[in-house]
C-alpha cells in the first residue's frame, strides 16, 4: 500500500497526508474481523461476514481513538470521494491480493503464485478518480490473474487443505448439534464457549465483542483435543482424526461422482464405525469447490491505451485474456473416511 501511494504521488495524483494515513490504516484493519481459522469456520461459528466484523471493530476503535478512523472507515466502505483508494484496499487488483499471492508462493513453495507486483504497482494510475493500469502492464496483469486461479487450485483449494477445512467444520456442527439436543459438550475457552452455545449468531459478535476479540486458532485446536476424550463417539472420532491428522480422504474431479461408488463409501463407513446412514453425513459427503479467473460483477480491471481509451480487461484484444479470463472453474468433491 506504501508503495502503490508512493507510485501514485509520483504521478501527481491529489494524495494527503490524511487520506495517505486512512489508507494505511483500512489496508491494516481490513480483515481484522476474521475469527479462529478465518474462512474455514465463518459461516459454522458465526453467521457474521468477516467484512462486517472488520467494520463494527473498527467503529468501535474509531470512538476509542477520538473519531481518527473516520477517513479510514470512509475509504474501507466504500464510501469516500475519491473511489481508486477503495480500489487499492479490496478489488480484483488490491494490494492485499498483491500481498498474500507472492506471501503464500514463498511460504508454500508453490513458485506459480509468484507475480511482478512492483510492476503493476508501477504502472496504476488514476483517470476520473478511478484506479486503472497502463497498457505496458497487461501481459503482467495477465500473469497475476492466472497465477491467482492457478494458487486456488494448488494451494487454498488444494484436496488436503479442502479435506482438513471440512473436518473442522464437521466438528464444530456435530458439537453444536450435541448441543441443541441438551448434551453437555464444553469448549477448552469461556469465548468459545460462550459462541458454540449462543443462539443469537447475527447479534452476538457486536454485543458481545470483547469476547469474539478473544477467540483464536489455539481455543479451537485446545477444544478438540479435549474433545478426544468425548463420549459421544461421532466427534470423539472426528477430534482424533484431525489431532492425529487422519485427514478425509479426498477425490476431485470434473463430473459428479457415481451415486453407486458414493454408496459404497457411506457402507464402508457405516459397518466399519457402527453408525446409521444419517451419521455416516460425517465422514461421507460429496460438495463442489469453484473459483473464476476474473468476475465481471465485482469491481472490473482498467486498462489504459496510450490513445487515451480505458478497456476491462475482459476486453482487450488478448486470445488468453477474451476467452478463458471470465470462465468459472468447478471441480465435485467427495471426503470419505480414510480406512
Amino acid at each position: 500500500m506504501c508503495n502503490a501511494l508512493s507510485e501514485l504521488k509520483g504521478k501527481g495524483i491529489e494524495i494527503s497526508a490524511e487520506e495517505e494515513l486512512g489508507a494505511k490504516i483500512a489496508i491494516l484493519l481490513h480483515d481484522i474481523g476474521h475469527g479462529p481459522f478465518s474462512h474455514a469456520l465463518e459461516n459454522e461459528l458465526l453467521s457474521v461476514h468477516h467484512e462486517a466484523i472488520s467494520i463494527h471493530i473498527m467503529t468501535v476503535l474509531n470512538e476509542e481513538f477520538g473519531r481518527q478512523l473516520e477517513t479510514a472507515i470512509a475509504i474501507f466502505t466504500g464510501n469516500y470521494p475519491k473511489p481508486f483508494l477503495h480500489q487499492l484496499v479490496s478489488g480484483q487488483l488490491d494490494v492485499d491480493r498483491m500481498d498474500y499471492l507472492n506471501r503464500d508462493s514463498f511460504f508454500t513453495g508453490v513458485a506459480e503464485g509468484v507475480i511482478g507486483y512492483d510492476r503493476i504497482i508501477k504502472m496504476l494510475t488514476v483517470i476520473d478518480g478511478n484506479l486503472v493500469v497502463e497498457e505496458k502492464a497487461v501481459y503482467s496483469i495477465e500473469k497475476f490473474l492466472v497465477s491467482r486461479r492457478l494458487m486456488y487450485w494448488q494451494v487454498y483449494l488444494h484436496k488436503t487443505v479442502l479435506g482438513a477445512e471440512m473436518m473442522l467444520v464437521k466438528i464444530i456442527r456435530r458439537a453444536k448439534e450435541l448441543m441443541a439436543r441438551g448434551e453437555k459438550v464444553s469448549a477448552a475457552s469461556q469465548a468459545l464457549d460462550f459462541f458454540l452455545q449462543n443462539q443469537e449468531r447475527d447479534t452476538a459478535v457486536k454485543k458481545h465483542l470483547t469476547t469474539f476479540c478473544c477467540l483464536d486458532d489455539h481455543d479451537v485446536m485446545a477444544t478438540i483435543k479435549n474433545w478426544c476424550r468425548h463420549p459421544d463417539k461421532i466427534l470423539a472420532t472426528l477430534s482424533r482424526f484431525m489431532i492425529d491428522r487422519r485427514l478425509y480422504k479426498v477425490k476431485l474431479q470434473s463430473e459428479a461422482f457415481d451415486p453407486a461408488f458414493v454408496q459404497e463409501k457411506i457402507k464402508e463407513a457405516c459397518t466399519i464405525l457402527d453408525i446409521s446412514e444419517e451419521e455416516s453425513d460425517y465422514f461421507v459427503f460429496t460438495g463442489e469447490a469453484s473459483n473464476t479467473t476474473y468476475s465481471l460483477a465485482d469491481e472490473r480491471i482498467n486498462i489504459l491505451f496510450k490513445d487515451g481509451t480505458i478497456k476491462d480487461i475482459s476486453q482487450v484484444d488478448n486470445a488468453l485474456i477474451r476467452h478463458n479470463l471470465s470462465s468459472t472453474t468447478k471441480k465435485h468433491y467427495i471426503c470419505y473416511w480414510r480406512i
